[in-house]
């Protein structure tokens, strides 16, 4: 249903803006080639793989940077080492847990065995290979468990969903990821505590039962570029995920402010983030017994559009206020309902308002944000949640951003400018 009469928001002018650019601290490698394979060289690999075996190694469904490259650094090392690497899709329920919805993901990474150097596996099936102390059973990919050794690839990083000693890596990408459907399912069906529980007990059971041979850790800086990569043994992971984790949260971008009337947000999706904003960075989580961030307050959120690598998945579509009807025609809710019900947490599936434009959304949001004057509110204007080294604010804001160390605003502030069919045009 979508409103016709916008009567309403004739007179709702929306505040001038101006460019900001934040020189967050971004620690960096400058060679992530060379230290992935310094990495391995000096960790146990080669003595654990003989001629001719088959390996295993992961791929998931998140837009980690370089990914394509760290990939195929790994196979071919795997390949120099004599034995026969392939790329297994670990992605639980995303991709509508199909393989030609998995394989669409992972071509659109690049992950294809063209630009890998070894096959690519998206299969479904998983056989339960044990039961957690609650009783839970444990599910393992099929294809995956008929390798010789498995190598786990995953980016290190704050969950959206909880906070725990370890939250989002290599664990979970043993025990969600290569769980498939089922696995994720029958994690998420004891909600949070699942997850904080559920995860590293799976991942035990596994790691017990699967030859795991390493897991390759990597933490991402605030402009999204890869900031650590560590090769980690099996007995090592869990502790070394909870190292790895502190550093990551050091590292996450932010919003730089506690108290926001209005977020503009142009994109979420899938590739962005698992809820397709990052929910720290929004403040919400929207899971009912589990607190909600501290900061910042934002009283008003507004999506104008769903990235082109969430294929259609728009998960955490319920964490916004108003959205576009150009954000909701290009969802698929087969994909989207499949992985919320995956995840329970069905809070996060109501659709919001729905818009005409981006014009109308952004109105409607400083219309219903509590502030008496709409050119007096706080906006902040962002592409999405993962890029916050440029982004825009209101003059309410400018006192305040002059506080924030490194952050660099222009001095000139300008109404926003859309198209005219009222699209904002691109300031990204």
């Amino acid at each position: 249903m979508h409103i016709k009469n916008l009567h309403f928001l004739k007179h709702i002018e929306l505040p001038e803006l101006t460019e900001c650019e934040w020189e967050y601290p971004c620690p960096s490698l400058p060679a992530v080639e060379d230290e992935l394979l310094r990495q391995i060289s000096i960790s146990s690999l080669v003595a654990k793989i003989k001629p001719g075996d088959r390996i295993a190694v992961t791929a998931g469904s998140r837009g980690i940077a370089r990914i394509d490259t760290i990939l195929a650094v790994i196979c071919k090392e795997v390949i120099r080492l004599g034995a026969h690497p392939f790329i297994i899709s670990a992605m639980g329920s995303h991709g509508g847990a199909t393989e030609e919805g998995q394989r669409e993901i992972l071509n659109g990474y690049k992950i294809t065995p063209e630009r890998i150097g070894a096959p690519v596996v998206c299969a479904t099936t998983v056989v339960e290979i044990g039961r957690t102390p609650d009783g839970m059973p444990v599910f393992f990919d099929e294809e995956a468990l008929k390798a010789d050794g498995l190598i786990v690839v995953n980016r290190i990083k704050s969950h959206t969903s909880f906070q725990s000693a370890t939250e989002s890596g290599i664990l979970k990408m043993l025990a969600v990821g290569l769980g498939k459907d089922r696995g994720a399912r029958h994690i998420h069906q004891l909600g949070t505590r699942g997850l904080k529980q559920g995860i590293p007990q799976a991942a035990r059971i596994i790691m017990d039962t699967v030859p795991v041979l390493l897991g390759i850790g990597i933490i991402e800086n605030a402009r999204g570029s890869i900031a650590v990569i560590e090769a980690l043994e099996p007995e090592q992971i869990e502790a070394a995920e909870e190292r790895l984790l502190k550093q990551a949260k050091a590292l996450m971008p932010v919003i730089p402010f506690n108290n926001v009337d209005v977020l503009i947000v142009t994109e979420m999706g899938k590739n962005i983030s698992g809820t397709g904003m990052d929910t720290t960075v929004i403040g919400r989580r929207l899971i009912s017994g589990e607190p909600e961030p501290s900061c910042p307050r934002i009283s008003r959120i507004a999506v104008l559009d769903l990235s082109p690598g969430s294929y259609g998945n728009a998960t955490g579509l319920g964490l916004a206020d108003i959205i576009t009807r150009q954000l909701y025609d290009k969802i698929d809710f087969a994909k989207t309902w499949l992985n919320i019900i995956s995840s329970t947490f069905i809070e996060r599936a109501k659709i919001p308002i729905t818009m005409p434009t981006d014009k109308t959304a952004m109105q409607l949001a400083l219309m219903t944000c509590w502030v008496a004057q709409p050119c007096t509110a706080r906006v902040v204007l962002i592409k999405n949640t993962g890029s916050l080294g440029r982004f825009y604010i209101s003059k309410p804001l400018a006192a305040e951003a002059r506080q924030v160390a490194h952050l660099h605003c222009a001095e000139r502030f300008v109404p926003p400018a859309f198209t005219i069919q009222h699209t904002l045009e691109n300031y990204f």
